[in-house]
């Protein structure tokens, strides 16, 4: 079992901004990618005095979801632990498990990555067997978590959102909840747009969204993935959620600014 940490004592070694109960694997070994990462686990209030099961997030570039003293740039965080917690309390979202996988640094655009281009090796299909059959039986063997795609998804931003569509798309029984924060669409001439063109079968619960102050052409890209995808037969509002963040940069502030929106569509 996985020690225990309380999130005021992580806070006071680290000068951290951790909220709430929290596990930490400090060096989760991967055989398939040959890597080691941290992975932290956010646990819902109450957890420990329930017996309930409960859905899961996995969350890409763990580094910058939860804590300010360790995210790429210095104290810019996602705050998903305070927005869900606060959600949590209020009742508008479901409780839920949050599991945040660290990036390996230069590692990331492969990891993120399904194409290979000249930037990156394109390993994102193997990185979705480590988070499948290495990451998540250790997750569920240490947690109660509820089983079945509606109860897992996974969200990340940029190529973190990039790949959680491509997840979504070619994986939907598995991942039936994707959070896709300004992805990189334009990765690989675009290829996204062919996966969602090919896609057939059971359709996941989408989350996309765009800033109106990213590249010039992020917001056409993500307008021509919504367009795809309501093609494909999802409903906007219904199993697909399309955001225009007019202002929104592509940068942490901006997706800790729509991170609980996101929360509400797909765990409400």
């Amino acid at each position: 079992m996985f020690p225990i940490i309380p999130a005021i004592l992580i806070a006071q070694a680290r000068t951290s901004t951790l909220t709430g109960t929290v596990k930490e694997v400090p060096k989760f070994e991967s055989k398939l990618l040959g890597t080691s990462r941290r992975v932290l686990v956010w646990l819902p209030p109450g957890y420990e005095k329930s017996n309930a099961s409960y859905p899961a997030l996995i969350l890409l570039d763990g580094q910058n979801v939860f804590d300010g003293a360790r995210s790429y740039i210095p104290g810019e965080e996602w705050r998903c632990d305070e927005t869900a917690a606060g959600l949590i309390n209020a009742k508008l979202i479901a409780p839920l498990i949050m599991i945040a996988v660290d990036n390996t640094g230069a590692g990331r655009m492969d990891e993120y990555t399904t194409v290979k281009t000249a930037q990156g090796a394109g390993k994102g299909d193997v990185f979705g067997r480590f988070l499948i059959e290495e990451l998540m039986p250790v997750m569920r063997k240490q947690f109660r978590l509820k089983t079945g795609a509606s109860n897992l998804g996974i969200a990340g931003a940029s190529l973190g959102g990039l790949i959680s569509i491509h997840f979504g798309l070619t994986k939907p029984t598995i991942f039936g909840k994707i959070g896709g924060m300004s992805p990189s669409v334009w990765w690989g001439d675009r290829h996204l747009l062919t996966t969602a063109k090919a896609f057939s079968g059971s359709r996941p619960r989408i989350w996309l969204d765009i800033g109106s102050s990213e590249s010039k052409s992020a917001m056409p890209d993500a307008q021509a993935l919504r367009d795809i995808l309501v093609g494909k037969g999802w409903v906007l509002g219904k199993d697909l959620a399309y955001v225009e963040d007019l202002g929104g940069e592509h940068n942490e502030r901006a997706w800790a600014r729509r991170f609980g929106e996101m929360l509400m569509f797909l765990y409400r």
